[in-house]
């Protein structure tokens, strides 16, 4: 539904909000139709913003603003299908949409109630064309509580999000709750940390609120550093406003007047979508002095991290706001009784606070009615790598692995067979097909060697080498860490080195025993969560594939053909007919030509295994030993 925007409002009381809103919706025009435009960093990639503009054109040029409007929202979370284009009230999902579609969408659809079936998505193998957004797989089995409204508003109105009910939660903490009911309904509610941890949000806001200090802290982590990870980024890309009245909440029952949202700086956009809602909501009377009329004052500033993963952590986030070195100290003093410049401070991640109004406005029991025993609620997912629909998901906690992957994600493409799913980001664990029906939450998850960690989900097929895998992620790790304590300085770097010798074809016995053994000393040893739960990629695929460990240290082979030193490339002689299409992909002219309808010849003196031979070869006369 699209709104009558009122500027330069300023809300003294609680009636004035709730009129405020009352005002909005009595100004919604019911029949009017609106083109929502997914403008999340994704889709802007593929040049939503000026898809969106297309659209104003085109309604404009046909007359049509009185009964059109085109909204620019947040990421709707089917970053595969990329740019969508949803046409409400009827959530008609368009997807992939192009400049030269725009005409035709607003004549056809827009003008005539006619559907564009090219547009629409099919799943893969189907020919069916599924019409409603919300009849597409991607989004039947997800629950989308805390990211649902990314796709109907626009991210840069703050009446957008009053109309849909924002602040309304703050309205009801300020003005019919006691900061110690907030901190019960947070505490019944059973939510736990989305960042990564998974700690009790009750708990840590009652920690900090009993500390007897006139000045408190709330940050907002916005640091994601996980790779393939981008949940809280799009969060506070689309719906900014409900992290800040998070943070508002959190505040007044902790008793905090200031607070610092920490941003990295490779977010732009979310960046400056927090700053224009920080300002909307300053103008408005929702920060500052005398919120609404009340005695509480809040304000917010905003950090920008430099991207080191490390700032992730707690206590090196704080560092980094406070303009030092982002390294993380021990844990004997809580960031509850000494966080901030050695003051009391709640650290919650985005998706955390997002929660919060949903939570106090529904109520605790609501809440506590979704998820599993210990994990409630929903998860925000990024399901990346090798499954057909890439996106961001949120589901209840408890659904399956299978039914992310497959009845969400679609499935492997090219028809592979699935191998791994790596949870939890770099510091989580890799799960095996027999791991497929375990149901995804923080105990069930832990128990199988890996973690619920941000949410950053990334698939693997047959394709895949899990030793390459390990290396790479703790290779990151390595990377990010900040080198302060010597077991994640040093032990990740002989972990790394050892990885490196078993795919260079090197690999010793006692190899597996060294690499337990430096996992161990990490988790025991380091001083922070990234050393401590740094051997987890490591474990894991030990754990769960320790046969590929061993092809790579007694036999000399990769099973997967992805670790170059010790794979070959060679000629079938019955499958090939002499098309020399790898002759001619060959960049280094190792392959020669016969003649027509006789086998090709591979150099094996000069061919750098690149593959290209393999990837053009149509008729698998190109194998991979």
């Amino acid at each position: 539904m699209a709104l009558i925007q009122t500027k330069n409002i300023r809300l003294n009381s609680k009636k004035e909000l709730e009129d405020h809103r009352d005002g909005l919706n009595f100004n919604t025009q019911a029949s009017q139709r609106v083109i929502t435009v997914c403008c999340g960093t994704g889709c802007l990639a593929y040049g939503a913003s000026k898809l969106a503009q297309a659209f104003r054109d085109e309604i404009k040029s046909q007359g049509m603003e009185l009964q059109v409007t085109v909204k620019t929202t947040g990421c709707h979370g089917f970053c595969e299908r990329g740019p969508l284009v949803v046409i409400r009230p009827e959530n008609t999902l368009y997807q992939r949409v192009k400049f030269g579609d725009v005409a035709e969408i607003v004549t056809e659809t827009i003008s005539r109630n006619n559907v564009i079936e090219r547009l629409l998505y099919s799943a893969p193998g189907s020919t069916d064309k599924i019409t409603c957004e919300h009849d597409v797989p991607f989004y039947k089995k997800q629950m989308r509580l805390v990211f649902g409204a990314n796709g109907y508003i626009d991210p840069t109105s703050l009446d957008d999000y009053i109309a849909i009910g924002g602040y309304a939660a703050l309205s009801k903490a300020l003005f019919e709750m006691t900061a110690d009911d907030v901190i019960d309904e947070i505490r019944h509610s059973g939510l736990r940390g989305r960042g990564g941890g998974g700690f009790a949000t009750g708990a840590k806001w009652q920690s900090t609120r009993e500390v007897d200090d006139a000045l408190k802290y709330v940050i907002c982590n916005c640091d994601e550093g996980d790779p393939g990870a981008f949940m809280d980024r799009s969060l506070m890309e689309g719906n900014p406003h409900s992290i800040i009245e998070g943070m508002l909440i959190a505040a007044y029952a902790v008793g905090a007047h200031e607070g610092y949202i920490y941003i990295r700086h490779e977010y732009p956009v979310a960046l400056q979508n927090a700053e224009l809602a920080i300002k909307q909501a300053k103008s408005a009377g929702l920060l500052g002095e005398a919120i609404l009329g009340s005695e509480f004052s809040f304000d917010v500033k905003i950090s920008q991290g430099g991207g080191a993963f490390v700032c992730g952590e707690s206590t090196a986030l704080m560092a980094s706001v406070e303009g030092r070195v982002g390294e993380p100290r021990a844990k004997y003093v809580h960031t509850s009784e000494k966080g901030l410049w050695d003051h009391p401070t709640v650290l919650n991640n985005v998706e955390t606070l997002a929660n919060v109004p949903l939570i106090i406005n529904k109520g605790a029991d609501w809440f506590y009615e979704i998820g599993t025993a210990n994990s409630k609620g929903t998860k925000i997912f990024s399901l990346v790598g090798k499954v057909n629909n890439t996106g961001l998901i949120e589901v209840p906690m408890g659904i399956t692995l299978r039914e992310i992957i497959y009845d969400i994600g679609g499935g492997i493409p090219n028809g592979k067979k699935f191998k791994a799913v790596q949870t939890g980001g770099p510091s989580g664990g890799c799960l095996p097909e027999d791991k497929l029906d375990l149901n995804v939450d923080f105990d069930e998850l832990s128990k199988a060697g890996s973690m619920m960690g941000s949410g950053a989900m990334i698939v693997m097929d047959e394709d895949n080498c899990m030793v390459d895998i390990a290396r790479y992620f703790l290779s990151f790790l390595e990377g990010e860490s900040c080198g302060k304590c010597v077991p994640c300085r040093e032990g990740l770097k002989r972990m790394r080195q050892i990885l490196d010798r078993i795919i260079a074809g090197d690999g010793q016995e006692g190899d597996i025993e060294t690499l337990t053994d430096l996992s161990e000393a990490l988790t025991m040893g380091a001083l922070c969560g990234l050393g401590g739960s740094a051997g987890n990629p490591v474990l894991s695929t030990l754990r769960h594939f320790q046969n590929e460990y061993e092809a790579h240290i007694k036999d000399k082979r990769c099973p997967a053909g992805v670790c170059k030193p010790l794979i070959t490339y060679n000629i079938i002689d019955g499958n090939c007919t002499g098309c020399n299409l790898c002759v001619k992909a060959c960049p280094v002219n190792a392959i020669t030509s016969q003649g027509k309808k006789q086998p090709v010849i591979l150099d094996q003196t000069k061919c750098t295994k690149c593959g290209a031979c393999y990837d053009v070869c149509r008729l698998d006369a190109v194998e991979v030993k």
